[in-house]
């Protein structure tokens, strides 16, 4: 055994006396590398330089710095590594401290919502319910004012008890998809037993609930979902309304909006472009101004509405508006609240103007108009103006806003939408969608300053608006040989590029010519625009070389049918498109 051991305790020896010289080695030849060698070193270098060429010793020197510089890095990155590590066991050791500070946190939130909790329900349970054979005996009673029953509390004709006087309440059922008060329910249940009629039931229950309303503090359940719109309801309570200009042709009302805008604001319009303004917002509640940055597209509807005395809303459309929810807002399931946009805002006030309301989406080609305009593009082509209404909730709550119906709202049709859009690399092609429900106008240039007297803003109604609008129809409706020069071009059109007018164009043309007339301009300036603008705007979207070739024929037709010195602004859009190709 001893043998063994000697044997076990020399081999281990032998080995651990290598290991050691390896170490010890290594140490001895970094510092014989490092330190004791560099006379070697310089000696070697001097005994060639001598005898190098001029491009030899230059070599020689990048050689040298190079071989020094190896060193000086591994060195620099042994420290830096050194000094990392001890950092970040120096940031383990915080971010434990600080995970548990968190951890402790958590919990304390936690304990502070279950007291919460139990506050409620105590508020719940003190609250009460109301006795069924009391209920019954006051709906008998009414529409009289009820009377306080002895020992029994009466709140808007609800006699008040304890809840633990209705038998079976786990039994009752919510009233809405809402909590509500235990008073409410057992009203309601009450009433059922009671054998009473359902409008009295009904009654019952919105008393109740309207009751516990009133006792809840805010922040309760019955918190207000639409804060932006109740504080519309609040602004309108007590409105007064302004004395309207009812007398004003509508000639004189372009013209002052012109005079307006350039004394009040300094901004200048040529006369055209306010009679396309006006007389576009005669076809279509949606308008979209196109041309270059600089013209007025934005200054245009926003000086119109200070015009009109009622500042525009203006929406900045950003390129991740994707659906409906990006103007309209969404409800949120968690805090029970509706995010309401500036867009909603301005859309339910319109329900309480008389006067025009302009919602101005500014760049609204940044993102596809189709996707996210889509349900307001559909809403308003419904024939019936009633039927303009839009889905925010599945249901209504107690405390929703007053012009809100089973959670929908109305589209004013005093609502014009202004859209303004740039053509250039950072935007969407417009579609022929969009194109065909609204109403393009082109700012490509500015109008020169002028100078009038201060012009203050008008009081219309919206309603004398389109009256004047009507009456434009009634006193200038396009003539019979217009009528016929429209449907010889159709035809051509139709023969030679399979392209119509078609039914939604044709109504826009019957509004937007006579309004156009009635602001001073004539028919064919009226005609030539539409045409521009509405039908030759599709033949971007044909086959580039059959438009280049057909445009010529085109143009001579046109000529023959209107002549040459009419139509100017057709003939450059064709011209434009030709050229393009």
């Amino acid at each position: 055994m001893s043998e063994f051991l000697k044997l076990a305790y020399e081999l281990i020896s032998a080995i651990l006396y290598n290991i050691i010289s390896i170490f010890i080695n290594l140490g001895t030849g970094l510092w014989h590398l490092l330190v004791t060698s560099w006379p070697e070193y310089a000696s070697i270098v001097g005994s060639y330089f001598s005898t190098l060429s001029l491009p030899g010793q230059i070599l020689s020197v990048i050689l040298i710095v190079i071989l020094i510089a190896i060193p000086i890095a591994l060195i620099v990155l042994v420290i830096r590594a050194i000094i990392l590590r001890r950092k970040l066991h120096a940031e383990n050791d915080d971010n434990v401290t600080l995970y548990k500070e968190i951890g402790r946190l958590n919990r304390q939130i936690l304990q502070l919502m279950d007291e919460k909790d139990k506050i409620l329900s105590i508020k719940v349970s003190s609250m009460g319910a109301i006795d069924p054979e009391l209920l019954h005996k006051t709906l008998e009673e009414m529409p009289d004012k009820p009377r306080e029953a002895k020992g029994v509390p009466v709140i808007e004709g609800i006699p008040i008890v304890q809840g633990a006087q209705i038998a079976n309440a786990a039994e009752v059922p919510m009233i809405t998809n809402r909590p509500v008060s235990s008073s409410a329910v057992a009203g309601a249940a009450a009433a059922a037993v009671a054998g009473v009629n359902e409008t009295k039931i009904a009654e019952a229950i919105t008393a109740g609930i309207t009751n516990a309303q009133r006792i809840r503090s805010k922040g309760d359940e019955f918190a207000i979902r639409f804060p932006k719109l109740q504080t519309v309801d609040e602004k309108y309570a007590d409105f007064q309304r302004p004395d309207y200009d009812d007398n004003i042709t509508l000639q004189e009302f372009t013209e002052r909006y012109r005079l307006f805008a350039a004394s009040r604001m300094h901004l200048y319009y040529t006369p055209e472009i306010v009679r396309r303004f006006v007389a576009g917002m005669a076809s279509s509640r949606i308008l979209i101004l196109e041309g270059i940055s600089g013209t007025g597209k934005t200054s245009l509807p926003y000086s119109f509405s200070r015009y009109l005395n009622y500042p525009a809303t203006i929406i900045s459309v950003q390129p991740s508006f994707r659906d409906r929810t990006e103007l309209l807002g969404y409800f949120n399931e968690f805090s029970k609240r509706f995010n309401e946009t500036e867009f909603l805002r301005a859309l339910y006030e319109a329900d309480y103007r008389e006067d025009p309301t302009i919602i101005v989406l500014d760049e609204m080609n940044l993102a596809r108009i189709e996707y996210y305009f889509a349900e307001m593009l559909s809403v308003l082509e419904l024939p019936n103006k009633d039927e303009w209404t839009l889905d925010l909730v599945p249901t209504a709550w107690p405390g929703d806003p007053e012009k809100m119906k089973d959670g929908k709202i109305l589209v004013s049709p005093h609502t014009w939408f202004v859209g303004t859009a740039n053509n250039d690399d950072s935007t969407f092609t417009i579609t022929d969608k969009v194109y065909d429900r609204a109403m393009p106008i082109e700012l490509n240039e500015r109008a020169d300053p002028f100078e009038c007297e201060d012009t203050p803003p008008v009081f219309i109604t919206c309603d004398h608006l389109e009256e004047l609008f009507a009456k434009a129809k009634e006193e200038h409706p396009i003539s019979e040989a217009t009528m016929t020069k429209m449907a010889k071009i159709n035809q051509y059109l139709l023969t030679r590029f399979k392209l119509s007018f078609g039914n939604r164009i044709m109504k826009q043309m019957y509004d937007f010519i006579p309004v156009y007339v009635a602001c001073g301009g004539t028919e064919l300036d009226g005609l030539d625009y539409i045409l521009a603008r509405k039908v030759f705007k599709k033949f971007e979207s044909q086959n580039i070389s059959f438009v280049r070739d057909e445009i010529k024929g085109l143009i001579a037709y046109m000529e023959k049918t209107f002549g040459k010195t009419h139509m100017q602004d057709s003939y450059a859009y064709l011209a434009r498109v030709q050229n393009l190709y």
